[in-house]
């Protein structure tokens, strides 16, 4: 992908996205409401050793986030990884990526939108039934698009409020527990076999997952060779941290109970004091809530990025013309997120969505790679990081590994995406070819 190519796709976009604006949507949409449940899991599934499977996750995910902040600094375009992948591999393995990036998305989004209303729902029963649960939807969904359509940087300054909100009981958790940790419980839970380590490690890379989903809105980061690597690397290593400290005090507080709560912080929280245990359940609630305005701040450029590259229908990459953002893409994605979330049909790919990421970390690990060596620069001077050809190695490597972690109908169910991805892609050029002959 040229320079006129990155530009012709970003035309009249405003670049207004600031390095904290972007650091606080790959904050908000990493540290999702996953976070409030997965510490119980990562207890079943590797007992007092989950700390250790969050490091080794932590040290796959270092190498891919490098990774990506000096491919981001090269190629900061619309649809983020599918243009770096687009740029060293070509086109069609740019579609593959960015068809990957998507539909993990919007799944996602539907699954979390269900989620928040299932959430309050709770909170409220009288909005408990279908009608409330998909008022519910709509009204969350539909105020969040309304934030996003208005611009650029109301959606990124909202971004960053429903952050700075939602890490508030988070915090509190982090350090009021640290105050009650009991060193014993530390060692409480049955010991793993390789097997629940390695489960661990798949569980704590869903937790990481999502800085692709903010990546997606990179051809409107201002100044963005500069303003990506600062905003991912500091956002990453602040989710790294806080990841390990919030299981370091669950575990501490609960022991070996923490594998069998349902709600493992609130119940962490509630030995101390019941009210605290609110504050972390109304946080599930606001996390939700933020975690989908980050989604609909990047994964509709995704849409928009495929309209404007001549894959979807031209429309989709229409920008509207007083907020300057990719409007029917905006509208498009949040439609879909709802129908799923209404209907959950999206449930049984959750794991085909953690596989999807991951085969998207390969492949922009490897772009980074090949972009270095063609020295591929399109937005002022790069970042060029040390030892990167070591960096991309460990991250395909840890990559693969994590996706071989999987049972093989779930590696086929993968494959399968893949080359239905690379179908339509030949399909749609196809038909260009024929429409360029006929006109």
């Amino acid at each position: 992908m040229s320079g006129a190519v990155a530009a012709g796709r970003d035309a009249g976009l405003a670049r207004g996205i600031g390095a904290f604006g972007l650091a606080a949507a790959i904050v908000n949409v990493v540290v999702g409401a996953g976070i409030f449940t997965l510490p119980a899991g990562m207890a079943r599934a590797a007992g007092p050793w989950a700390l250790v499977a969050y490091l080794l996750c932590a040290v796959a995910m270092a190498a891919v986030v490098l990774c990506f902040a000096e491919a981001g600094s090269r190629v900061p375009t619309s649809g983020g990884t599918y243009g770096y992948v687009e740029a060293a591999f070509g086109p069609q393995a740019g579609f593959v990526a960015g068809v990957l990036l998507w539909l993990s998305c919007v799944l996602a989004a539907g699954g979390i939108a269900s989620a928040f209303a299932d959430a309050v729902g709770r909170m409220a029963p009288a909005l408990a039934g279908p009608g409330g649960h998909a008022a519910l939807i709509v009204a969350a969904l539909g105020t969040l698009t309304l934030a996003n359509l208005a611009g650029v940087r109301v959606a990124s300054r909202l971004v960053a409020a429903t952050t700075v909100v939602k890490l508030v009981p988070l915090g509190v958790f982090v350090l009021v527990g640290l105050f009650f940790v009991r060193a014993p419980a530390l060692h409480e839970g049955a010991a793993p076999d390789a097997a629940g380590i390695g489960r661990a490690v798949l569980l704590s890379l869903f937790a990481f997952q999502g800085m692709e989903t903010a990546l997606g809105a990179s051809g409107e980061v201002a100044d963005p060779a500069r303003t990506l690597p600062r905003a991912l690397i500091g956002a990453m290593a602040f989710v790294a941290g806080f990841y390990v400290a919030i299981q370091l005090v669950a575990q501490g507080l609960l022991g070996g109970a923490l594998a069998a709560a349902p709600t493992p912080l609130a119940d962490a929280m509630a030995t101390i004091d019941p009210r605290l245990g609110l504050l972390l359940v109304v946080g599930t609630a606001v996390s939700m809530g933020g975690w989908l305005g980050s989604d609909l701040l990047g994964a509709p450029r995704v849409l928009f990025a495929f309209a404007r590259d001549g894959f979807l229908p031209r429309w989709l990459g229409g920008v509207s013309a007083r907020a300057q953002v990719p409007a029917p893409a905006i509208l498009t994605h949040a439609v879909i997120a709802a129908g799923l979330a209404i209907t959950g049909t999206f449930e049984t790919l959750v794991v085909l969505s953690v596989l999807s990421a991951c085969a998207l970390y390969l492949g922009g690990c490897a772009a980074a790679w090949v972009l270095r060596r063609r020295e591929v620069a399109l937005a002022g001077v790069p970042l060029r990081l040390p030892a990167l050809e070591a960096w991309a190695v460990t991250g395909c490597g840890s990559m693969a590994a994590v996706i071989l972690l999987a049972r093989w109908d779930e590696i086929a169910a993968l494959a399968g995406e893949i080359a239905a991805s690379c179908l339509i892609y030949a399909v749609a050029r196809r038909r260009g070819g024929a429409a360029g002959s006929g006109g």
